[in-house]
């Protein structure tokens, strides 16, 4: 069976292939266009995927979509009652007794809000109550966040992932091991936010409003750094008074005014990597919200991680010379501190590259039995365009990995990365042999 439906050029086509082939680091626009004018883009009308992936993935711009991107969701008919309120019966119908975690936004732990787990059908009884006495409860705030609801439920569908926010590496790797996911469900009341943040590994985000409002307030990257103490941490809530105090955040005042956006009931907001955000909802609001990575951004990843390293590395520098397991000390504790180190980031990197490899031959031989069958439908819809982007990103990642000292020290033994780079250039260069990435 061939990979190569006649439509599939339309999602990225050989000139936005052209145009980013080459990059090696790839160049991102200023941000100073969103500090006076606070607007971002509103999409209301049928967009290309190779138009978004040019205006708003590689140069890293947030945008919104309107509610016709999810008119045909069932769960914003389901979930959703004619008054546009959440539908209180029909979840409790659905859920029930079932799990979830529910934080407390009027209690601070860590710079975020402390978490329990409590029956679905006990945090429904809480939020009606809640609502019934003004939106308050001695019990605080209540907020049902980071609710893995798909990997719960996977034959519920009832959301359709946008083709925009399709190139999802991140959920792609963990769907492969089986093991987590970031495709998340929100459920909160009126007055329920989330303190300020920048997303895991600082991968994009996006987040759809089932039925309510949100307000977000975004900072592009950078301007996070004005925003640190005298300790170097950075605020729990940025409307504060405290940040007007000069002698606990000196350099406040040189921070931008965040770009502050309404988000109204079935829109699409896209958060870009390291757009460090609070969120407040204004109504009684269900999202779904998806944190992704892909070739577009996962050179900020590897920027990210080695950060992170960097102050492992500074926390226990006095412990150096006395530990021969000093610097794989530093990974272990980094992946409890990030969730993840060089030796899993490169598995990943691995598990991608493999995935496009046996896409791509798939492609060549016409014999699509060796392309994983959970991600055919994905990558056959991207193209082989995209596929072969992809791997030259991770191709380029991994020459970064095998110039990194920290790396170089690691044991490579099973993931060989050398012999993986090497596979991807042959892959790229047999496929483009054959004209595979310059059909019309």
């Amino acid at each position: 069976m061939s990979c190569l439906p006649n439509s599939l050029f339309t999602i990225m086509d050989r000139e936005a292939y052209r145009n980013c082939c080459s990059l090696v680091k790839i160049p991102r626009q200023s941000y100073e266009q969103f500090w006076s004018s606070h607007f971002v883009d509103y999409i209301d009308k049928e967009l290309s995927y190779s138009k978004f992936f040019k205006k708003y993935l590689l140069p890293n711009h947030p945008c919104m979509f309107s509610r016709r991107f999810t008119e045909n969701w069932t769960c914003r008919k389901q979930w959703v009652s004619e008054e546009g309120k959440p539908n209180f019966q029909k979840l409790l119908q659905e859920f029930d007794e079932i799990p979830v975690p529910v934080a407390n936004c009027n209690a601070k732990e860590n710079n975020a809000n402390p978490k329990q787990v409590m029956p679905f059908k006990e945090f429904i009884l809480y939020w009606k109550e809640y609502i019934q006495y003004g939106h308050s409860s001695p019990k605080g705030c209540l907020y049902l966040k980071d609710w893995h609801m798909s990997r719960d439920f996977p034959e519920h569908n009832v959301y359709t992932t946008p083709v925009f926010f399709s190139s999802d590496w991140l959920n792609e790797y963990w769907d492969t091991l089986e093991v987590d996911d970031y495709r998340f469900v929100y459920m909160g009341p009126k007055g329920s936010w989330t303190p300020f943040h920048a997303d895991v590994f600082r991968s994009y985000s996006w987040s759809a409003n089932i039925c309510g409002r949100k307000k977000w307030l975004l900072y592009p990257p950078g301007q996070e750094e004005f925003l640190r103490d005298t300790h170097g941490n950075l605020p729990y809530d940025v409307t504060s008074a405290e940040l007007r105090d000069r002698g606990l955040f000196p350099h406040s005042e040189k921070a931008c005014q965040p770009l502050e956006i309404i988000q109204e009931a079935g829109e699409i907001i896209f958060v870009p990597s390291g757009w460090h955000h609070q969120v407040y909802n204004l109504e009684d609001t269900i999202s779904i919200n998806h944190n992704w990575l892909n070739g577009c951004n996962v050179d900020i990843m590897w920027q990210f991680l080695q950060n992170e390293l960097l102050s492992v590395q500074k926390e226990i520098e006095e412990w150096r010379n006395t530990m021969d397991s000093w610097h794989q000390h530093c990974q272990v504790i980094m992946k409890a501190c990030s969730g993840i180190n060089y030796a899993e980031f490169a598995s990943f990197l691995k598990i991608i590259a493999d995935n496009r490899m046996a896409f791509l031959n798939a492609c060549s031989s016409g014999d699509s039995s060796d392309c994983p069958r959970h991600l055919s439908e994905t990558l056959t819809t991207l193209g082989p365009y995209h596929a072969a982007f992809d791997l030259q990103r991770v191709a380029h990642i991994i020459e970064c990995l095998l110039c990194n000292e920290d790396f170089k020290r690691l044991d490579h033994s099973t993931l060989q990365p050398e012999t993986m780079l090497q596979q991807i250039r042959d892959t790229i260069q047999s496929t483009r042999g054959q004209h595979l990435l310059y059909q019309e």
